[in-house]
């Protein structure tokens, strides 16, 4: 395929995105977002232990406020794989195809192999775990993988391919391998969450499966001419609510007809609140259509809404997310270690719900100002290892 295929050239003549080496705020801050709630949500993991419900959307056993902080953090994962894809397109369009797709391959499996090392360490603070969680960063990795190989072909391709996975992954629900048939440990990584043996006793947990993430990323590459300088944001704000709008209604009516999108059906419950929480109440792992529905309409709306400008607080976060996201869980960890220490528990165990956001503040401002200062180097860094940083 030349330089310029028919697959690059019709994202080039919509014109380069904004100057080089310009940040959009509207994207940023929604990272931004993105990435204060998942602090929130991973201070719950280290904190809240005494309180664990083996899962917190479990209506069963969780209380409304623990149900509706995990709920906030439903709005993390696909838009930053949304978002992950309109970079990938920013990036490239002022490049030939080839190079973006030689970039996502590099960045992708440098997300994959720091999943395995110093993401994981970081959660579990040893060399040797029993179990290797294949999480966000993991699904990233392959959808970067993916994206590169889709980016040949045209847009309008791409984002059809988005939509079919998107809409039909839950038509492939039924489909399951018991542990040890061939084919367990590939749907496992694709769409089936499960266990994976490795060696000696190791064992992986496919905590993200990725097919339906490779169709968030295709979407959010789809959308990329929208944030062109040649685009008129009113125009862009526009197609932004229309599919915020279009999204949610979406949600509303799938879910609502209780049937397909979803494996988990709501019910009515005693109260108004309980009826709410179980209609919101949607599958995360693999993210089902109405999960995406959901949570890619609300980040839709948002994007639109910070379209002009979005929260500085927010937008320092969103300008180095993946810096961000390491250090947060080496600082939440430390934390959770030295807390223990002093008072001599086996871990540091929040009473309330309440106390994981007070954590969370009280951590975010060292972690803000270490990522500013860290967004202020890589910006004025002209060494190629810092994009992917």
């Amino acid at each position: 395929m030349s330089a310029t295929s028919p697959a690059a050239r019709d994202d080039i003549v919509s014109a380069a995105p904004v100057r080089r080496g310009a940040r959009i705020e509207s994207i940023d801050g929604l990272r931004g977002l993105v990435m204060l709630l998942m602090l929130v949500d991973h201070t719950r993991e280290f904190f809240y232990y005494g309180h664990q419900v083996a899962d917190p959307m479990d209506l069963t056993t969780t209380s409304p406020g623990l149900f509706f902080t995990r709920l906030a953090a439903h709005l993390c994962a696909p838009v930053f794989v949304a978002l992950t894809g309109l970079a990938a397109w920013l990036y490239g369009a002022r490049k030939p195809v080839m190079a973006t797709s030689a970039f996502l391959v590099k960045r992708g499996a440098f997300l994959i192999a720091l999943e395995l090392t110093i993401v994981g360490f970081a959660w579990s603070f040893t060399l040797s775990p029993a179990t290797v969680f294949l999480q966000v960063i993991w699904a990233i990795g392959w959808s970067m993988l993916a994206l590169a190989a889709l980016v040949h072909l045209p847009r309008v391709w791409i984002a059809a391919i988005g939509v079919t996975i998107v809409v039909g992954h839950n038509l492939l629900d039924p489909i399951t391998f018991a542990v040890g048939e061939p084919g367990h440990a590939i749907w496992a990584v694709l769409h089936d969450r499960g266990f994976v043996d490795l060696w000696e006793g190791t064992r992986a947990r496919t905590s993200y499966p990725v097919l339906p993430w490779i169709g968030a990323i295709a979407l959010g590459y789809a959308i990329g001419p929208w944030f062109a300088a040649a685009t008129a944001p009113t125009t862009r704000v526009r197609r932004l609510w229309m599919v915020a709008g279009s999204l949610l209604a979406a949600f509303c009516v799938v879910r609502g007809l209780n049937g397909y999108g979803d494996p988990t059906p709501w019910i009515g419950g005693a109260r108004p609140l309980l009826t709410a929480m179980s209609f919101l109440n949607v599958t995360k792992y693999p993210p089902s259509l109405d999960f995406l529905l959901l949570t890619l309409g609300i980040g839709s709306a948002l994007l639109a809404l910070w379209d002009s400008r979005s929260p500085r607080l927010l937008a320092v976060l969103g300008s180095a997310p993946l810096f961000f996201y390491i250090l947060h869980l080496y600082v939440l960890h430390l934390v959770q270690i030295a807390a223990g220490a002093v008072t001599g528990a086996a871990g540091a165990d929040v009473p309330s719900v309440g106390w994981i956001w007070l954590i969370a503040a009280a951590v975010l401002g060292p972690l803000w100002l270490a990522t500013r200062s860290f967004a202020t180097m890589k910006r004025k860094s002209d060494r190629w290892w810092m994009r992917y940083l």
